[in-house]
């Protein structure tokens, strides 16, 4: 005798949510497109991905309205909602690298400046599959502990996401505040107006993830899986107000030191 189908969602998603979603992200990523094709600013390709990524992961979750036995939305909603934040840090990190760089102070820097940005982006490469991974087992799980298993996989690469991002904070109020002590920026750069929104952006960011930490701990039968307010609004308000923000990094000269030479590195 066949299992009866497993209800992915414990309420009927809400199609007005959806479209609000996808029309905030949707603006949002023709903002992000405009201002790339205006200033060639490459390292914040991934905020455009990652709007994508909310776009058609919203998309899917909207097919999963009057249909929560549907398993393909249910899954492409979960990996690419899941996933989007982690592309938008990853510009987070090389913003900060410009930053430096641009102020001509490498050497307050903690970490080598040619390593600042591969040390962070690959942790987050690193937290990317993990929770790829996670999500792809609780999703496809046919059992309840398979379910939880993927559920653990995804707190863990959340968890190393968070722990990173206290390191990188570190980092830059370590460097900050070398910069206040010491002769300062070469230039006119106002650097402290682009860290003060760096902190934001990833203040931002991780209260989302202990967001998702602690629906995932709560598990099924948690009042966060089981209501769908909690999802837009510690998540997708949240995501959507950090590339709003972010629409201020497109500098395309950004990476440039005043009175040296170093020269930006691009994303690829």
């Amino acid at each position: 005798m066949s299992e009866p189908p497993h209800a992915h969602y414990d309420y009927n998603p809400s199609i007005a949510g959806v479209v609000i979603a996808i029309t905030m992200f949707t603006g949002l990523l023709g903002l992000h497109v405009w201002r790339l094709w205006q200033t060639r600013t490459w390292f914040c390709i991934p905020f455009i991905i990652g709007a994508l990524f909310e776009i058609v992961g919203y998309s899917a979750r909207s097919a999963n309205h009057n249909n929560i036995y549907s398993f393909n939305p249910f899954l492409i909603q979960t990996i690419l909602i899941l996933l989007a934040p982690i592309l938008f840090a990853a510009s987070v990190y090389m913003f900060l690298g410009r930053i430096i760089r641009t102020t001509g102070r490498t050497s307050y820097s903690i970490l080598r400046i040619t390593w600042l940005t591969t040390v962070f982006v690959t942790g987050d490469v690193v937290c990317f599959i993990i929770q790829l991974i996670g999500a792809s087992i609780m999703g496809n799980g046919t059992s309840q502990s398979t379910r939880n298993l993927g559920s653990a996989i995804i707190m863990t690469g959340l968890v190393v996401q968070v722990m990173i991002f206290g390191f990188f904070l570190a980092v830059g109020i370590i460097f900050h505040r070398r910069m206040k002590r010491g002769p300062g920026s070469k230039g006119s750069f106002n650097w402290e107006k682009y860290m003060v929104s760096l902190y934001i952006v990833s203040l931002i960011i991780t209260f989302r993830n202990l967001f998702r930490v602690i629906e995932y701990a709560l598990g099924d039968d948690g009042y966060l899986l089981k209501n769908e307010w909690p999802t837009y609004c510690f998540d997708a308000v949240p995501m959507a107000g950090v590339l709003a923000m972010c629409e201020s990094w497109y500098v395309g000269n950004l990476g440039f030191a005043s009175g040296d030479h170093e020269l930006q590195v691009p994303i690829a």
